[in-house]
């Protein structure tokens, strides 16, 4: 297979294990140090220690390996002094600095951030049934309106909806039960995996404030800052840099979102002409708006990215959408499988390093046995798997009928 197969692992706590993971014939595992609080630095031995236990199974002797290798980091938090370009922002710099040359030196090719301001990926219900019986993630655009003016009732909220959305959300909040309140509350605010932060509303309320003065411009030339002081450590480590884009592609808030459309990836390409100053095409996030030509974004900026998240979302009324099965929703994935190996067959031309793009399933369906298990949103084992099996079959029918060769 020419990309490389990884998986979502959220560390020892997370239900599915890597033997699971091995099991499930991923090769690669993308992770994160999840204990270190944000800003801190990633430690020599903490990496290692996690790469460690990756990498080898002590519960043989002598110990041997897993079959397993930390691809991809995802993620290294960016602190949001950095974001809101603050008068610490260089101490926190200083610090990111230290993470990249530690993730270098124990030879993880590949590190994931994000640039969402205060909240991270974002959805209203963790658990949409789907018609099946599976259960999905979703994000409903009337149910988001009535958390932000009902429930935490931000100042001008009104202003970022239709007249028409606002009416549907009051009646949407009126039907409530203080319980369904709570729960969507905390389905935005309380932290998804892979966030390490979740907020009261009260907090929640402050940290918006803090980027009031912050428009899109300002919040560009902020990561603009970040990245020139960022990069050079990138490149002179062997770590590639790889930004994920908004999820959702959206203003949410009335936050800056700067990494939403092609025009916004082309952008943070060129602030910086490396490799290190790359790319994540989530194709699930992108595909939210229809604006997004996936296929043309990989064939234009194939060069630049670092990683692939392969999943698929389905849009809905009002801009409102749910994650769909991997090879359906308004993900286009054969071209989108096309395009990435045609992209690799580039890539071997030139000899390239990094030719096998890392890739991993995203944003499963719970199913089957899952469904009465406790396990992370999103990332089920049985879920994942059926994604991950799909691709694999998608991207082997593609290389068999030799289409990236014509």
């Amino acid at each position: 297979m020419a990309l490389e197969q990884t998986w979502r692992w959220y560390g020892p706590s997370d239900p599915v294990t890597l033997a699971d993971i091995r099991q499930a014939g991923a090769t690669g595992i993308v992770t994160a140090l999840h204990e270190v609080p944000i800003g801190e630095v990633w430690t020599e031995e903490d990496v290692n220690c996690r790469k460690k236990l990756i990498e080898w199974d002590e519960n043989f002797t002598p110990r041997r390996p897993r079959g397993l290798t930390w691809s991809v980091i995802e993620s290294i938090p960016v602190h949001e002094d950095i974001k809101q370009g603050r008068s610490k922002r260089d101490v926190w710099i200083e610090k990111y600095k230290e993470s990249i040359r530690n993730v270098g030196k124990a030879g993880i090719p590949v590190v994931t951030y994000n640039w969402m301001p205060v909240v991270d990926w974002t959805r209203t219900n963790l658990a949409m049934e789907l018609e099946d019986g599976a259960k999905a993630l979703s994000f409903n655009m009337i149910e988001f309106a009535a958390f932000d003016m009902f429930i935490l009732m931000r100042d001008s909220s009104a202003d970022s909806y239709s007249d028409e959305i606002i009416k549907l959300a009051r009646a949407k909040f009126e039907s409530m039960n203080s319980e369904q309140r709570y729960t969507l509350q905390k389905n935005i605010i309380a932290g998804l995996p892979g966030g390490q932060e979740g907020y009261s509303l009260e907090d929640f309320s402050q940290r918006l404030a803090e980027y009031d003065d912050i428009d899109d411009n300002r919040y560009r030339e902020n990561l603009k800052y970040f990245l020139e002081k960022i990069v050079p450590v990138a490149i002179e480590s062997g770590v590639k840099l790889a930004i994920h884009p908004d999820d959702p592609p959206i203003s949410l808030f009335g936050l800056p979102r700067i990494v939403s459309t092609e025009t916004d990836l082309q952008y943070i390409v060129n602030i910086v002409d490396s490799i290190s100053n790359g790319l994540c095409i989530c194709a699930g996030s992108l595909a939210v708006r229809p604006d997004n030509d996936l296929p043309g974004i990989i064939e234009r900026l194939g060069h630049r990215i670092n990683f692939l998240h392969l999943r698929s979302t389905q849009r809905d009324t009002y801009g409102s959408f749910h994650e769909a099965s991997h090879l359906r929703g308004d993900v286009d994935m054969y071209k989108v499988m096309v395009a990435s190996l045609k992209e690799e067959k580039k890539r071997k031309a030139l000899n390239r390093r990094d030719e096998h793009i890392p890739m991993r399933a995203d944003h499963g369906h719970t199913i089957l046995d899952d469904l009465n298990k406790k396990t992370n949103p999103g990332y089920s084992a049985i879920g994942l798997l059926r994604g991950m099996a799909e691709l694999r079959g998608l991207e082997l029918a593609i290389e068999r009928s030799e289409v990236v060769y014509n």
